[in-house]
C-alpha cells in the first residue's frame, strides 16, 4: 500500500498533549504565583521574594515534560518506522515478493530510529533551556508593570497583571526559531518537531524496504487541495539513490518475457528527481497529503488528478488560523485570574468554535477536526 506522512499522523498528538499540558499547567501557576497577596501594600516585594519558588515548580514542570516526552518520541520514531515498513511489505505482497519481508521485524534499536530519535533530540533540546528562563523573564516583567501602573494611578494591579498574562498566554512560551525563520509557541514547536520525524520514519521505513529488494523507483500521488511545494513533484516518478534534477533513463521492463532466450525488454522512464532532493523542496512536510508508492517500469501508470471545485489550499489555511485562535483562547482561559477574565475568554472560544463550524459547512472537502482546538488533551 503507498506511505504516506498522515500515517503517522496520529502519532505526535501524544508529545502534543504533553506540551499542551505543561504550557497549562505553567499559565496556571503563573497565574495563581501572581494572584497571591494581591492587595497587599507589600506585594511587589513578595513577588520578589517568591522568585525561587516559582523557579523550582518551573523546572519541575520542565523536567517531568523532558522525561514523559523522551518516552513518547521514542515510541511514536518505532511506531512510524514499523508502519512504513510493513506498507511496503502490503504493497509488495501482490508481486509475490512480501512474503520473506513479511517473517522480517524492525527492532526497536534500528539504525534507522536511534539516527532519527538524535536528530530530534537535537531539534528539542533548546525547549527545555528555555521554559525557565521564559516564565521568570515574565513573572519579574509583570509585576514590574503592575506596580508602576499602580503608582501612576493607572490600572489596577490585578487589571495590569491579567493584561500582561493574557498577551502571554496568547503567544505562548515562544522563542524557538525554526529554519525558515519563523517563531513558534513551545507546543506547536514540538509538534512540528515530531511530526516531521515520524514522517520521516514512516517514508524511510517504506524505502528501507524497497532497498532490500533492488527497487529503484517511487511514484508520488496526485493529492487534493495540494500547497505549492507539492504541486512539483504531483504525479512525477522519483529514484531512491543516483543522479538528481529530471533526466530520462532506460531499464529493464517490470515484467520480462517467460520464453528461453528472448530479449530483455526495457523502458524508458522519464525521472523528475530523487527522493532526498524533492523532500528538501518541501515534498512530505508537515500536513502533507501526498503518499509514496512503488513504481514499477512499464506497468505503473501515473495516478488520475484530483481536482476540488469550490475548495483551495488557502481555505485548508483558513481551518488552521481558527484553530490556532480557539487554542488561544483556551490558553487566557487557563490564565485568568479571576472569573470575569474566565468568562471573557470563554466567550472569545465559543466565538471562534463558531467561525469554525461556518466555515467547514462551507467547504465540502474540509472535515472538522476537534482534537487540534483542544489543549492538555490527546491531539
Amino acid at each position: 500500500m503507498p506511505v504516506s506522512p498522515a500515517m503517522a499522523e496520529d502519532l505526535a498528538r501524544e508529545v502534543r498533549a504533553l506540551y499542551d499540558d505543561a504550557q497549562t499547567a505553567l499559565l496556571e501557576r503563573l497565574a495563581a504565583a501572581l494572584a497571591a497577596d494581591i492587595e497587599s501594600p507589600l506585594w511587589a516585594e513578595l513577588k520578589a521574594a517568591s522568585i525561587g519558588d516559582l523557579r523550582q515548580a518551573v523546572e519541575e514542570i520542565a523536567d517531568a515534560l523532558q522525561q514523559d516526552t523522551n518516552g513518547a518520541a521514542r515510541r511514536a520514531l518505532v511506531t512510524a518506522y514499523d508502519r512504513g515498513r510493513q506498507a511496503a511489505v502490503a504493497e509488495l505482497g501482490a508481486l509475490d515478493i512480501g512474503r520473506e519481508l513479511q517473517a522480517r521485524r524492525i527492532l526497536p534499536s534500528a539504525p534507522a530510529v536511534d539516527r532519527l530519535a538524535a536528530s530530534l533530540a537535537e531539534d528539542t533540546r533548546p525547549l527545555y533551556q528555555r521554559i525557565t528562563r521564559a516564565v521568570v523573564d515574565v513573572y519579574r516583567r509583570i509585576t514590574g508593570r503592575a506596580s508602576a501602573n499602580v503608582l501612576l494611578g493607572g490600572l489596577t494591579r490585578r487589571q495590569a497583571s491579567q493584561r500582561a498574562l493574557n498577551q502571554f498566554a496568547e503567544r505562548g512560551v515562544t522563542g524557538f526559531i525554526d529554519s525558515a525563520g519563523r517563531s513558534w509557541d513551545m507546543a506547536s514547536y514540538a509538534e512540528m518537531a515530531v511530526r516531521s520525524v515520524t514522517a520521516r520514519a514512516v517514508i524511510e521505513g517504506h524505502v528501507d524496504v524497497l532497498a532490500e529488494i533492488g527497487q529503484g523507483f517511487v511514484i508520488v500521488s496526485d493529492a487534493p487541495l495540494e500547497c505549492p511545494l507539492c504541486a512539483l513533484w504531483e504525479g512525477e516518478v522519483l529514484t531512491l539513490a543516483g543522479e538528481g534534477g529530471a533526466h530520462t533513463v532506460r531499464v529493464e521492463h517490470a515484467v520480462q518475457p517467460t520464453r528461453f532466450l528472448a530479449p530483455v525488454r526495457t523502458v524508458a522512464v522519464h525521472v523528475a528527481g530523487s527522493l532526498v532532493e524533492a523532500r528538501a523542496k518541501g515534498l512530505f512536510h508537515p500536513n502533507c497529503r501526498h503518499s509514496l508508492s512503488i513504481y514499477l517500469p512499464g506497468v505503473t501508470t501515473r495516478p488520475p488528478h484530483h481536482a476540488t471545485p469550490g475548495t483551495t489550499y488557502e481555505d485548508t489555511q483558513r481551518q488552521r488560523e481558527i484553530e490556532r485562535h480557539i487554542r488561544a483562547w483556551k490558553r487566557r482561559q487557563a490564565a485568568a485570574m479571576d472569573e470575569g477574565a474566565r468568562r471573557q475568554a470563554g466567550s472569545y472560544v465559543r466565538k471562534w468554535q463558531a467561525a469554525q463550524r461556518e466555515h467547514v459547512a462551507a467547504h465540502d472537502d474540509l472535515r472538522r477536526k476537534p482534537t487540534r482546538e483542544q489543549i492538555g488533551s490527546a491531539r
